[in-house]
């Protein structure tokens, strides 16, 4: 096992990362709360595999472990499902010193770290992520929040977890196209902040295809490190942490317009990174080599390169509801070399132009 740990004054936090995690009660002994209840929140596909042993580990450490289980999908987080958490939480008496546990991927993490937020005004929560994108990037940070119809991730809140507990032994049970999904947030973190960690990707990404272990916990500890270290400096997002983005403004455009689970998230964010970098190359900031590089890692790791065949002006319009955007003008995650990017404004008719050539029809763009 190995540790990474958020430096956020009182409310810092370990990220613990290794094999057999969930099944040792010592990985939650940090958050033990004997006289209080712990609520495991899973989905249907999580929680027959691992519910049961989260829940053997938390007891003893807890009066009383309880389960919430949700349907699975992006297309299920909204405020509905959300309801089914506070539900749980009201029908069983629950008070200010429960704990939720979110047990699953980035839909699960972000919805039990929402539904921690919110009841009773805050509660604490432990990230338990089982899929590769959740591991390397959403279980980290304090991003909790649910989908709106008109855009991604937009009502939410930043509420740190206590904890993150990264079992690799979960992606086993992970289907191919989940893990593939989860690389693009690993080369992610390569492309814009690490150009060593992206050489090594480039080769090693057919070993992390395979799940060799050491490979495995390699790229999860390096980009836990990463965040780790942009949280640290930027919780919010007002400035740094904003470049951890790269790839999504596009990528978020993706899932809303074909509409939510249609494409995983990780598959749209490889292909917003290509058209993000052809967007940097038509700004002059990156050179067509890294561009195709980008692409080639994008494409080893299982992931479209081109987004869908849809309007620009739609894009556009999709685009517009971006965090990131001020004062009504878009701003985008550019490249300006391997390891490096910026938050920069990009005129609407470069932003279609590097669209029409991912994918996108001209429409009245």
């Amino acid at each position: 096992m190995t540790s990474v740990r958020v430096e956020l004054g009182s409310r810092s936090y370990d990220i613990l990362i290794g094999s057999g995690l969930l099944r040792q009660s010592s990985s939650f002994s940090a958050v033990a709360r004997p006289r209080a209840t712990a609520l495991i929140v899973s989905n249907t596909t999580v929680a027959p595999l691992y519910a049961q042993v989260l829940e053997q580990s938390l007891q003893g450490q807890f009066a009383r472990v309880l389960h919430c289980v949700l349907p699975d999908g992006e297309q299920y987080k909204d405020w509905q499902t959300l309801n089914r958490v506070f539900d749980a939480l009201l029908e069983q008496h629950c008070d200010r010193r429960s704990v939720l546990f979110a047990l699953g991927g980035g839909v699960v993490g972000d919805m039990a770290g929402f539904a921690a937020a919110c009841y009773m005004r805050g509660v604490a929560f432990v990230q338990v992520p089982t899929t590769l994108l959740a591991q390397v990037d959403s279980s980290v940070g304090g991003k909790t929040g649910i989908n709106h119809p008109a855009g991604k991730n937009m009502i939410g809140a930043f509420h740190q977890p206590r904890l993150v507990v990264a079992d690799i032994d979960t992606l086993r049970t992970l289907p191919a196209r989940e893990l593939s999904a989860g690389l693009a947030e690993v080369i992610k973190h390569g492309a814009v902040a690490d150009e060593e960690f992206f050489v090594w990707l480039e080769h090693n990404m057919e070993a992390l295809r395979a799940l060799e272990p050491e490979a495995v916990a390699h790229a999860v500890r390096r980009c836990c490190e990463i965040k780790a270290a942009v949280v640290a400096r930027d919780e919010t997002e007002s400035g740094a942490r904003a470049l951890l983005n790269f790839g999504h403004t596009f990528g978020h455009a993706v899932e809303a317009a074909m509409g939510y689970g249609a494409w995983l998230h990780g598959e749209a964010v490889g292909a917003g990174m290509v058209v993000a970098a052809e967007l940097s190359v038509e700004r002059g900031l990156l050179g067509r080599e890294v561009l195709r590089r980008l692409r080639d890692l994008v494409q080893r790791a299982g992931l479209p390169t081109r987004v869908p065949e849809l309007p620009a002006a739609r894009y556009l319009e999709l685009m517009r509801v971006d965090k990131k955007a001020e004062a009504g003008e878009l701003r985008y995650v550019l490249m300006d070399a391997l390891g490096s990017a910026q938050l920069l404004p990009a005129g609407d008719a470069a932003a279609a132009s590097a669209l029409l050539m991912h994918g996108a029809t001209p429409g009245s763009a």
